[in-house]
């Protein structure tokens, strides 16, 4: 599988590196103390800001997504603090854990997988508690594929003292997140989804009403407290030692995003979306979240057959990694990436080997002349949708 000219990796993160990515990675290492290397993270800073849509500074750490969800935590809660968790999957599971264990008390909305929150129930709970210090929720919960009207809550937070903090992690840089716009006080981004990095590095950013409360905040923090990187990125550094590869990295991805402008970035991916909906659905496969994400799309396998076994058989047989279920949803759905490198003829490939799947663990539900059938509309719709 180390030929990426034969081995497509489609998973909703880590995904394809782009060619100009990998080139940067291969380059030798340099200081993270030096003038070369303070030019290309002064870029960084500057440019990140466009990503978030912010005024406010964007941090970089070297830790996985979930590092950056805890950062968000830590720097503006005490223990005792009330906090409400949006829970409709696994890592709205893994936040509300997170929260606990800082000693938060934890109040939870338990949404059903593949459903989106009602910001009613939201808008209901604050009335009840406003003195709820945060609102934690998932862009895209990416183990159900489901968008939550991230807009909508925080016109409803914003009237409160509470402060909304969005993991965008399998959602930032994938379609609009405008953190000032959108009233989001605390957003987290991972580098190994939309941004086309290895994972490796967060990055997150505070609004004003959250940065009231770093000096308030009573957790114990060290390596995440915010602080101590204000201040050494403000003097053109960082406070731990850089991750040099991946900041140098993701100077190359932005400049590339800038050029290729975020609109049509993001609207590259939608593409990308539209057609797994689209031409999935035609092999035999359901939508699995009533509100879909364009960054990662759920799809129901049929009934009787197993989506861990379509998963692995389309990876031993075809080189395309994509993932299964998780929990309450392992077995009856695969889950298909749309960040990253992706090429058509990576998209018919995949939508190809799907069928072909399919025809193989259930013989008799696809000829492959309906496969092929379905692949050619699925090429034409990508000629007359570049």
């Amino acid at each position: 599988m180390s030929n990426q000219s034969d081995y497509s990796l489609l998973a909703p993160g880590p995904v394809n590196l782009h060619p100009e990515v990998r080139k940067t990675l291969a380059l030798p290492m340099i200081h993270h103390r030096t003038p070369e290397f303070d030019q290309i993270l002064g870029r960084v800073l500057k440019n990140i800001k466009s990503i978030f849509v912010t005024e406010e500074p964007v941090y970089l750490l070297t830790a996985t997504g979930s590092g950056g969800m805890e950062a968000l935590l830590v720097n503006i809660m005490s223990p005792g603090d009330k906090i409400l968790a949006i829970v409709s999957g696994k890592f709205g599971e893994r936040w509300a854990d997170m929260a606990k264990t800082f000693g938060a008390e934890v109040s939870i909305i338990n949404v059903p997988w593949g459903e989106a929150v009602n910001v009613d129930d939201v808008a209901q709970h604050l009335r009840k508690n406003p003195d709820t210090r945060a609102v934690l929720c998932q862009a895209c919960e990416t183990s159900s594929a489901v968008a939550h009207p991230i807009r909508e809550l925080g016109d409803v937070i914003k009237n409160y003292d509470a402060l909304f903090l969005v993991d965008g992690i399998t959602a930032l840089g994938a379609y609009p997140l405008p953190m000032d716009q959108w009233h989001i006080d605390g957003l987290v981004g991972g580098s190994q989804k939309a941004f086309m990095l290895p994972t490796g590095m967060a990055l997150f950013s505070f609004s004003k009403k959250a940065q009231n409360y770093f000096d308030k905040a009573k957790t114990l923090r060290y390596y995440y407290d915010v602080r101590k990187e204000k201040k050494a990125n403000a003097s053109g550094e960082t406070f731990f030692s850089s991750n040099v590869a991946l900041i140098r990295a993701l100077d190359v991805v932005l400049d590339l995003i800038s050029k290729r402008t975020l609109e049509k970035h993001f609207s590259d991916i939608h593409r990308r979306a539209e057609f797994t909906r689209k031409f999935a659905q035609q092999l035999g496969f359901g939508l699995y979240a009533k509100a879909p994400s364009d960054s990662v799309t759920a799809l129901t396998v049929p009934s009787h057959l197993d989506g861990q076994k379509i998963r692995s058989f389309l990876e031993e047989n075809y080189k395309i990694t994509i993932m299964g279920g998780q929990d309450q949803a392992k077995g009856k759905i695969i889950r298909i990436g749309h960040m990253g490198y992706i090429q058509d003829d990576e998209m018919l490939r995949l939508l190809r080997s799907l069928g072909l799947t399919l025809q193989q663990m259930d013989p008799g539900s696809l000829t492959v002349e309906q496969i092929e059938t379905v692949v050619s509309e699925a090429k034409q719709y990508l000629e007359q949708n570049p």
